[in-house]
């Protein structure tokens, strides 16, 4: 029986891919290898999010080529969110190249015995002058409740105890068989399913989180209290030419409604320091955000031009060693509060 590999790189998204990609792959007679060595196809899935995590992928693909020299029959393949530029590069490598697709009809061969990846959509359509899902994995497409709701159910009875809802904004959601079930009306029905559980969902839009969508996560009990609102900068004209829609002072009100109706929400955001043409008095508006909203968690990412955005057309003029000292002081703020909420 042949054997096949994944290896998988980025976000819970692709993650779950690679738990549908294992379905396809045995349901056409393949069985899961112990080791890399062992498999007759590998497979990475691989993410364009960053620079870095492109190099990750060129790195890891010379440990391939040398199992490839070894047992030349040995397929690798390519697939994940994928940059136009750099498929040139990656056929001279990889045997084949996957588009990424959306696997809303197969089934997961789930990798935790508690945890389960559930995508309710693919793509996007905010077009964040930084980021490459629009193009990589094309515009939004929303996935039938009725699917998401079976594979719940699904996920309960083998013994599941955490749900995790996934899309580039989950907040966009609207399923394609029923128009009236939008995000808060289908976390109304996951939230009437029996069973023990918590769900959790990643991740939303600050600029259409809805009074309706706060008032339903407010009441279902079964929410996991902790939500990733990432808010990127916090200066108002880093935001705008980040195409963001929502300014600093519309961002801190929806936190302030959400503490209110949600306690003890537990909160995480996502950064960008060093975006192009961000100056140290801007950066500070996010350090004083970053102490205001007391986030218990964040992801601080260092800007990464990314081709084919908006703001690769932007001169990149912010230097490493800059990105990094501010990488380091939300860090250190982040995590002097944290020691604080613990002790609170």
């Amino acid at each position: 029986m042949k054997k096949y590999w994944i290896i998988t790189y980025g976000c819970q998204m692709n993650k779950s891919d690679s738990e549908r990609i294992a379905t396809v792959l045995e349901s056409e007679g393949y069985k899961s290898a112990l080791k890399e060595n062992e498999a007759d196809l590998i497979i990475v899935n691989m993410c364009s999010v960053r620079q870095s995590a492109v190099d990750r992928v060129f790195g890891v693909s010379q440990k391939l080529a040398k199992l490839k020299n070894q047992n030349s029959k040995v397929k690798i393949v390519l697939t994940g969110c994928i940059l136009n530029k750099d498929k040139k590069r990656f056929r001279k490598i990889f045997d084949s190249i996957w588009k990424a697709r959306n696997y809303f009809k197969v089934s997961p061969k789930c990798q935790s015995k508690t945890l389960a990846f559930i995508p309710i959509s693919n793509g996007c359509n905010n077009f964040c002058s930084y980021c490459v899902v629009p193009f990589t994995r094309g515009p939004l497409v929303c996935r039938d409740h009725n699917e998401i709701l079976k594979e719940a159910k699904e996920a309960i009875k083998k013994g599941f105890r955490e749900i995790w809802l996934l899309g580039q904004n989950v907040n966009d959601y609207r399923s394609p068989a029923d128009s009236s079930i939008n995000f808060a009306k289908l976390l109304k029905i996951l939230n009437g399913i029996p069973g023990n559980l918590k769900f959790f969902l990643i991740s939303p839009h600050p600029k259409n989180f809805s009074g309706e969508l706060i008032d339903t996560l407010a009441k279902c009990e079964k929410f996991g209290k902790y939500l990733n609102l990432p808010i990127q900068s916090g200066d108002d004209k880093i935001l705008k030419k980040m195409n963001r829609n929502y300014t600093v002072k519309e961002y801190k009100n929806l936190v302030k409604k959400i503490r209110e109706k949600i306690p003890e929400i537990r909160l995480s955001t996502d950064v960008i320091v060093g975006f192009p043409g961000e100056t140290k008095k801007q950066f500070e508006n996010t350090v004083k955000l970053f102490k205001e909203i007391k986030f218990n968690w964040a992801y601080v990412a260092k800007y990464s031009p990314r081709p084919g955005t908006a703001a690769y057309l932007m001169k990149d003029n912010v230097p490493l060693t800059e990105k990094k000292r501010r990488e380091k002081i939300l860090m250190e703020i982040l995590n002097n509060q944290s020691i604080d909420l613990r002790n609170q």
